[in-house]
C-alpha cells in the first residue's frame, strides 16, 4: 500500500513538473511573439522629433514615417484638443503608417498646460491655433518627400473645429479631412455663459486650465456652421451619442452643411472613445481613406 501511494506521489510530482515545463516554454513563445512583433513594427516606421517655426513660437511635435520605397507620401497632421498635447495622436501612428502615411502630432502653442510647444495657457486662441495648423500644413506641403495634394487633417474635440476652420480656407488644399467629436460648440458655450463682453473676466479657469478674456472675446461672432461648409472636399465625421461635452446633434448639423460627407455615430461612445470605440474610429477612418 505504501508502494502504490509513493508510486502516485512520483507521478504526481512528475506531472506537476511537466506541466510547468509546458507553461514555462508557452509563456517563453508568447514573449517571443511580441518581442518580434514590437521590432516588426519599429522596422516598418521610423520616429523624430520635427519642430517646426510659427511665427514667433516653435510649434514641438513627433513625426512617424513609415518605412517605404515610395518618394513622395501622404500625410495625417492630428490637431489635439484642450489641453490636450501630442500623445493622444501618437495613438493614430501604427494606423497611418501601415497605410503608408506619415504621421505628425503636435502640441498646439499654448495649447496645454503640458505643451512642449508653449504651456501658457493664458495665450491659448482658437485664430491663433488655425494659424498654427496651418503653418504645420505649409511646412509638409514643402517637404520634398511628401505629396503635398494629399494632405489629411485629423481634429478631436477643439482640434477638430480647428481643423474645420483650416480646411475651409482653400488655400491649403486639405486632401480629406477626418473630425472626430469636434467641438463646434465652442462658440455657442461661451457666449451663452458670457453673454455680454463686458460679463467676460480677465481670467477663467476650465478644468482648472486659466485662459485670458481674450480666448472668448474672440468667439463672439465666431459662427463655425456658417464656415466649415466652404470646404468642398470629402470629410469623415465621427462621434459618439453619449457625448455630454459636444452634444453630437452638432455634427449633425456639420453634415448638412458639407456637400461630401459621412458621418459615423457610435453608439454608447462620449467624448472620448473606450479602446473598442477607438478601434472602430481607425477601421472607418481606414475605409474612408481606401475609398477615396
Amino acid at each position: 500500500m505504501l508502494f502504490g501511494v509513493c508510486s502516485l506521489c512520483l507521478i504526481g510530482k512528475f506531472m506537476k513538473q511537466k506541466i510547468m515545463i509546458l507553461l514555462a516554454a508557452f509563456l517563453s513563445s508568447q514573449i517571443c511573439v511580441t518581442l518580434a512583433q514590437t521590432v516588426a513594427r519599429q522596422q516598418l516606421s521610423s520616429t523624430s522629433e520635427v519642430f517646426i517655426k510659427s511665427g514667433v513660437e516653435n510649434i514641438f511635435g513627433i513625426l512617424s514615417k513609415p518605412v517605404t520605397t515610395e518618394v513622395r507620401q501622404p500625410v495625417a497632421i492630428i490637431a489635439h484638443g484642450f489641453n490636450g498635447t501630442h500623445l493622444f495622436g501618437k495613438n493614430y501612428f501604427e494606423r497611418f503608417n501601415r497605410m503608408g502615411y506619415q504621421c505628425y502630432a503636435f502640441d498646439f502653442p499654448c495649447g496645454s498646460v503640458n505643451s512642449r510647444s508653449n504651456n501658457n495657457t493664458m495665450g491659448m486662441s482658437v485664430i491663433d491655433e488655425q494659424q498654427h495648423l496651418e503653418a504645420v500644413v505649409r511646412h509638409f506641403q514643402s517637404q520634398p518627400d511628401v505629396d503635398a495634394s494629399r494632405i489629411v487633417l485629423i481634429g478631436e474635440s477643439q482640434g477638430g473645429l480647428v481643423a474645420a476652420l483650416v480646411a475651409a480656407n482653400a488655400s491649403m488644399n486639405i486632401h480629406r479631412l477626418i473630425l472626430v467629436f469636434p467641438a463646434l460648440c465652442i462658440p455657442d458655450n461661451w457666449n451663452e455663459r458670457y453673454k455680454q463682453i463686458a460679463d467676460i473676466p480677465d481670467t477663467t479657469r476650465l478644468w482648472n486650465v486659466p485662459l485670458s478674456r481674450r480666448f472668448f472675446t474672440e468667439l463672439r461672432y465666431m459662427s463655425p456652421l456658417d464656415i466649415i461648409g466652404r470646404y468642398e472636399g470629402p470629410v469623415l465625421i465621427i462621434h459618439g451619442d453619449a457625448d455630454t461635452v459636444v452634444p453630437v446633434n452638432y455634427s449633425r448639423r456639420a453634415a448638412e452643411v458639407y456637400g461630401d460627407v459621412h458621418l459615423i455615430v457610435l453608439h454608447g461612445e462620449g467624448h472620448g472613445f473606450k479602446p473598442q470605440g477607438f478601434e472602430r474610429s481607425l477601421d472607418e477612418i481606414e475605409n474612408f481613406l481606401i475609398d477615396k
